[in-house]
């Protein structure tokens, strides 16, 4: 048969889409589920209304994922879908825009300068949505904070022992972070041997125990026995590894004993010298205790903890009369945090799982019996994409093409992941989720940001690199407006698959759900409709949307799970629509007893209605999908 291929040739053969396509890339085997109606995540119509075509993937090429991408199509773990625009009651358009023309508005750049905040420390939130400038660390002596906290709750705060309390902790947290950041510093600079080390405890000391340095003019506040289980716990290691420890280990912190707690203590005073810049607090090593002293005698306490944690982070407070609080910035440390973005190919990670879990019971209320591990792994870590790994060449990132999950971890702590495919042409964002703690950070917006700038980075590596896909647009949907906030974007036309600039497109969607986006004059509408106008009603747009920062919703249910109802027309051929151009579906591949083979050497194998009824299912196929990827991709009938 001259139609006849060796399976992997297929997906191959004639490729011309940016990126390139190679034997290595593998081959697209897809199952056709057909038309199927569904509850609508979106509008949340009690109808099955939600209609879309669906396919399931048993692998797919990233170059095929590319252009079913541009042709409105998504995917739910392995599962293919794309809306049917006329009929669905939510249309959803894909959207995109050029990571290099990317402009951001007032809100995104916000985003940047609250999170950079809360690296520097100067920004601060006890709980979600109660978040406070430190005065500490800025020149305005006032903190922001929600607006429902009175004058008379400062003062009646200011006198309250819980809230001094509240101020030491805050305190000796702060100083025990930075003994670990210099015992971390010891370590990789070679001073302590490379193991795992205790978490230094920073204690108040009593008021009975202080005393006053020769000069009196410092008070001692707080105290670290640290060094002695640096000690110990050196000395724990030595035994059978006498050897390989003594050669890593420092002559600056043993003695004839053995390491020496009081030389710890001094290496790590050399490394918390600059607290006196920061904090107001000096540092001095004590007989192998690390001791943290007031440089000002007549500076109380209670003014000390204040000055970290005013009472509720009021501006009301900060002006009530007899509280006594010093806004000092000489006289409170600054924490500051450590942001981790990590890139790992998409695979279960139980951490990942567990932060979903909160967030999916916690933002989108879903109940906890739902949301399983199973369903987990549907939705967000099953892929069909073929892994292509980096080639140094120029036409692959460091990374490589496929699916990946892409981690924040904040100061160790896993706060949000953003799960994303990275293709020839894009970035696509599928999904965001998470830690509720930290929404006032607003993880969807940042992350977003953070996705287009890796673009714009990698297209050093890679140059058909160029967009960063959101997903749909439903314009329908106010949640999902947020999306055209990203702007210059563009929606994709669903019939004739042209891109139309957003502003352009926004007149046509405000007068019906459904519109053929290319059928608008480009040249007449960039007049009667500015780009700046645009971005004003986007802003408003995306200040609707509150914490709702998902990238995308799951298409069947929330769960991943896919839910579908078969049409009773795919029993019936002669409903074949008649103004779309059907092609020559006898060049469709077809996977069939293992062997790759077209359909016009095929046809003739079968009876007379399964036939009809196979042609029928391929004109449709290839109506969804595309003359040119039905002849690529193998279409199984296994």
């Amino acid at each position: 048969m001259a139609g006849k291929l060796k399976k992997g040739e297929a997906s191959s053969s004639s490729r011309s889409s940016g990126g390139g396509g190679s034997n290595h890339r593998g081959e697209s085997v897809v199952v056709d589920y057909g038309e199927n109606k569904s509850s609508c995540g979106y509008c949340k119509s009690p109808a099955r209304a939600s209609i879309a075509h669906g396919l399931w993937a048993h692998s797919i090429t990233i170059d095929d994922y590319q252009d079913l991408l541009d042709r409105g199509w998504r995917r739910s773990g392995c599962f293919l879908y794309k809306p049917d625009m006329e009929r669905t009651c939510c249309p959803a358009y894909t959207i995109r825009l050029r990571a290099g023309d990317f402009v951001p508005s007032k809100e995104q750049a916000r985003v940047s300068r609250r999170m950079q905040r809360y690296l520097d420390g100067t920004l601060e939130c006890k709980k979600p949505g109660e978040c406070i400038e430190n005065p500490n660390a800025s020149k305005d002596t006032r903190s922001h904070t929600h607006p429902k906290v009175s004058s008379s709750a400062a003062k009646e705060s200011c006198s309250n022992n819980n809230e001094e309390k509240g101020g030491e902790e805050k305190i000796m947290h702060y100083l025990s972070d930075q003994v670990d950041n210099a015992v971390r510093g010891c370590s990789e600079n070679g001073e302590f041997p490379d193991i795992q080390f205790p978490k230094a405890i920073v204690k108040k000391v009593l008021q009975a125990k202080r005393k006053l340095l020769v000069e009196g003019s410092e008070d001692l506040l707080y105290s670290s026995n640290i060094a002695f289980q640096i000690a110990a716990t050196i000395r724990r290691s030595l035994p059978g590894e006498n050897d390989v420890h003594q050669g890593r280990l420092s002559t600056h912190i043993t003695d004839e004993k053995g390491p020496s707690p009081k030389l710890i203590a001094e290496k790590l005073e050399c490394y918390l010298n600059q607290l006196a810049k920061t904090s107001g607090l000096l540092v001095r090593a004590c007989n192998g205790h690390l001791n943290f002293y007031s440089a000002t005698k007549q500076a109380s306490l209670y003014e000390s903890a204040q000055t970290v944690n005013i009472s509720k982070g009021s501006a009301a407070g900060s002006e009530s009369k007899g509280c006594g609080v010093t806004h000092s910035s000489q006289n409170a440390p600054v924490k500051r945090h450590r942001l981790e973005i990590h890139l790992r190919r998409s695979s279960f990670d139980s951490e990942e799982y567990a932060l979903y879990r909160r967030y999916q019971i916690a933002v989108h209320n879903d109940t906890p019996e739902h949301v399983t591990e199973s369903s987990y792994k549907r939705f967000l870590v099953d892929t069909p994409l073929n892994y292509v790994p980096p080639k140094g060449d120029g036409t692959v990132p460091p990374c490589g093409f496929g699916s990946f999950h892409q981690q924040y971890v904040v100061d160790g702590k896993l706060i949000a992941v953003g799960v994303i495919d990275i293709l020839p042409r894009c970035l696509s964002s599928k999904y965001l989720f998470w830690d509720p703690d930290f929404a006032f950070l607003s993880p969807g917006k940042y992350s977003a940001l953070q996705e287009i700038n890796w673009v714009k980075e990698n297209q050093a590596h890679c140059s058909t690199l160029q967009y960063y896909y959101l997903g749909y647009y439903i314009h329908s949907c106010s949640k999902m407006r947020y999306k055209a906030a990203y702007c210059p974007s563009e929606l994709l036309c669903p019939l004739r698959y042209q891109w139309i600039p957003f502003h352009i497109a926004k007149p046509l969607l405000d007068k019906k759900r459904y519109a053929v986006l290319s059928d608008v004059s480009v040249s007449q509408d960039r007049e009667s409709l500015p780009p700046h106008v645009s971005e004003e009603v986007m802003e408003v747009q995306h200040d609707d949307i509150g914490k709702e920062d998902t990238n995308d919703f799951p298409m069947y249910d929330d769960e991943g799970a896919i839910d579908l109802e078969y049409e009773s027309s795919d029993n019936e051929p002669n409903l074949v629509s008649v103004d779309v151009q059907d092609g020559n579906i006898g060049n469709i591949l077809i996977g069939l007893n293992g062997s790759r083979v077209r359909f016009k050497d095929i046809k003739f194998a079968f009876g007379s209605s399964e036939r009809s009824y196979l042609e029928f299912q391929l004109h449709r196929y290839m109506r969804v999908v595309g003359e040119e990827l039905a002849e690529r991709m193998v279409y199984s009938l296994e």
